[in-house]
């Protein structure tokens, strides 16, 4: 088969087409910014990319083409398909008719810790022998690559799937997760986000329910026991037994982030203990969800805590980019105003007393809305100063931000912005990037001016 998808480059559509090229389909695609990590990652994969969305691409004649969420109408390539009445489908669709069809996939949902949990899991199941597919929003570092239909060389039951609750396409509004039917599923938390999209928290609850329908009778729902919406969510009906994290009575996790401990427990009961590279109660929580899953295709928790101890991380997840005169810079992922604030108090256990300079861009659907600015200053407060982009944004980052008083540095020009972080840095700082893009390259930028 031939594909062409509309959207190559984004990360779920750039994970689909590496699978679709493993699975020896022939594989093009197009986007608006054909640019690496993931451009990269295609032309390893052997799959031709074309800038721009020109209506003549349809003289490829593929079987079908894929049309990403990114893509609406008005797109002159979708346009043409419809027009002409070409086969389409959405990455979500295509992927479960063709990869993830008789397989037993463990899917990882929930607003925040989605890619970090999934990663876990995948590298459980590969630290166990069982050589797992996965689709995963970002690039674990124990595999180098954020999709791989299966390893060694075999055909692996098992496909670790990071499911989203965003959109499948223009003409799906299903969540992408409603597609997968996993028997696994681990619903890690939930909270408003995709406000583009959803109108309130019940909406986005609404979706989980319906991921919820999916799983059968001898599924597993691994669910986080803290959230009060999850519950809600359960509570509308669930079909499949359910297994609750976070619970100080049932299964629970602790530890200490100075020494790396990470300790598995039932109620009182110790059943276990490893040392790990990875910091913060949100993430020892990420690895309890992730053992769970794991338990339910036979990897007892003690091989699932000995991969834990080699378990690396995911790129952009509290990435040291660099150091320059004794200054450190940290890429990081969070978005999201909790995920901001869990990611600042994260930095702070592992640096102590050392400033930390937090530097946002406001970049996703929800924060260009506006809808979570009255949040903000409380999920920067525990940094010592504030450095905000706000170039194409609809609303005043100034003014929100207004409460931390001159601690808050705004630009709307990206050149300004490093000149204001660099000038206000000293040896022994910890400059924390957090945006969910490519930032305009700013991690170079602010190591190449820390050095001059």
């Amino acid at each position: 088969m031939h594909i062409h998808i509309l959207g190559i480059c984004g990360t779920f559509m750039g994970g689909v087409a590496q699978l679709a090229r493993a699975a020896g389909h022939r594989v093009t695609g197009c986007d608006s910014s054909v640019y690496p990590p993931m451009s990269a990652q295609l032309e390893a994969a052997r799959i031709e990319l074309i800038e721009g969305y020109d209506a003549a691409q349809t003289s490829f004649e593929p079987d079908c083409y894929l049309v990403g969420n990114a893509i609406s109408r008005g797109n002159p390539l979708l346009e043409e398909i419809l027009d002409r009445g070409l086969p389409y489908l959405s990455g979500p669709q295509w992927l479960a008719e063709y990869v993830l069809q008789g397989r037993w996939v463990l899917a990882v949902a929930g607003t925040h810790g989605k890619t970090t949990t999934a990663a876990m899991l995948a590298w459980i199941l590969e630290y166990a022998g069982l050589s797992p597919g996965f689709l995963i929003g970002g690039v674990p570092l124990n595999f180098g690559v954020s999709a791989r239909l299966s390893g060694n060389d075999v055909h692996s039951p098992f496909f670790v799937i990071e499911a989203d609750e965003y959109d499948s396409a223009f003409c799906d509004k299903r969540s992408k997760f409603v597609h997968y039917h996993p028997r696994t599923a681990v619903l890690n938390n939930l909270e408003f986000d995709h406000a583009d999209i959803f109108a309130d928290l019940a909406a986005i609850e609404t979706q989980f329910h319906h991921l919820v329908r999916t799983l059968p009778r001898n599924g597993l729902m691994v669910s986080n026991a803290a959230e009060a919406s999850l519950e809600r969510v359960l509570a509308r009906g669930c079909w499949t037994p359910v297994e609750r994290f976070n619970d100080p009575r049932g299964w629970c996790v602790d530890g200490d982030d100075v020494n790396g401990s990470l300790h598995l427990r039932h109620g009182e009961q110790l059943l276990g203990s490893t040392q790990w590279q990875l910091t913060g109660d949100h993430n020892r929580h990420n690895a309890l969800a992730a053992l769970l899953a794991a338990r339910h295709v036979g990897v007892s928790f003690a091989k699932g805590l000995a991969a834990l101890a080699s378990f690396e991380s995911v790129r952009r997840r509290m990435e040291l980019r660099g150091s320059a005169r004794g200054v450190d810079v940290y890429d990081d992922f969070a978005h999201h105003p909790t995920a901001i604030a869990t990611t600042i108090a994260g930095l702070r256990r592992k640096v102590g007393g050392a400033r930390i300079l937090a530097v946002l861009e406001p970049r996703s659907n929800t924060m260009k809305l506006g809808v979570m600015k009255a949040s903000l200053p409380a999920s920067v407060a525990a940094a010592d100063l504030v450095f905000c982009y706000a170039g194409g944004l609809g609303w005043n980052v100034a003014e929100a931000l207004a409460p931390l008083g001159d601690k808050a540095v705004v630009e709307d020009d990206l050149d300004a912005l490093v000149t204001q972080i660099a000038g206000r840095s000293r040896p022994g700082d910890q400059i924390l990037v957090m945006s969910n893009g490519g930032f305009g390259g700013i991690h170079e930028k602010l190591l190449a001016a820390l050095a001059a």
